[in-house]
């Protein structure tokens, strides 16, 4: 009797730490924009719990890479530094676009094994950089795994506005798909009244649309989660389309 006691304690205590900590792919840029005062943007990446600043290994993505004015998609995996961010293993890159437009930066992480949740974790991570005022076409696909389209634009924001977006999964928008909200607590000072106010959550409507009000400054993270068909090393795998936008 005492060690299911025990053994039923411990499963609590894994389930109530999993279910307060939200997983995020992290892609976090130094400027949503370009300018002639700034010609090159400086990235991280890593892999996190945003809003209490706790990191999680990362090890070197499968994929890396920058995708202009929705075209010219160019691989930057080679350019990736090793960092660390948060004490865990992360990456650094710095890029200079070429000419004015929109620059959307992606990776695709190895599958993350988290054995608390009994699954692998596969965050497609992106942001979006306009560059010398000219990013138009936001608002179009990829033609990633999983993603977030956004319907609101996804730099030169004020805090308190709204964000919207479409979760599309395969090329589809992705039905009542629940999509965590967190903020990437980058300087500390922001506290949660109670844990369950850390991650944030909204469920997509019936064509993959979800709306956020985003009420502070800084960036903000959106993951679209859902399961993909295929399990991975007998594993579930979760599928993460993640943007970053950030309010100022």
């Amino acid at each position: 009797m005492k060690t299911r006691l025990i053994l039923a304690a411990t499963t609590l205590i894994v389930f109530m730490a999993s279910a307060a900590f939200a997983h995020f792919g992290m892609l976090i840029p130094d400027s949503d924009e370009v300018n002639q005062e700034k010609k090159t943007v400086n990235l991280t990446l890593s892999f996190s719990h945003p809003f209490e600043m706790e990191g999680m290994e990362l090890e070197k993505p499968a994929a890396f890479f920058v995708v202009a004015n929705g075209e010219e998609k160019t691989d930057l995996l080679g350019t990736l530094k090793p960092a660390k961010v948060m004490g865990h293993s992360a990456w650094t890159a710095s890029y200079t676009p070429r000419e004015p437009g929109l620059y959307a930066f992606v990776f695709d992480p190895l599958p993350y094994k988290e054995d608390a949740e009994n699954n692998y974790i596969r965050h497609i991570t992106k942001v979006v950089i306009d560059a010398y005022g000219e990013g138009e076409d936001w608002h179009m696909p990829l033609g990633l795994k999983t993603e977030i389209v956004p319907l609101t634009r996804p730099f030169g924001n004020y805090a308190g506005n709204v964000f919207q977006g479409v979760v599309m999964l395969d090329g589809e928008p992705a039905p009542y798909t629940r999509v965590e909200v967190e903020y990437f607590n980058a300087d500390g000072k922001r506290t949660a009244p109670s844990e369950r106010m850390i991650t944030q959550e909204v469920i997509a409507d019936g064509n993959g649309v979800f709306t956020f009000v985003c009420p502070w400054k800084g960036w903000w993270g959106f993951a679209g989660l859902n399961d993909d068909a295929e399990p991975y090393k007998g594993r579930d795998l979760e599928l993460g389309a993640v943007i970053w936008v950030l309010m100022q």
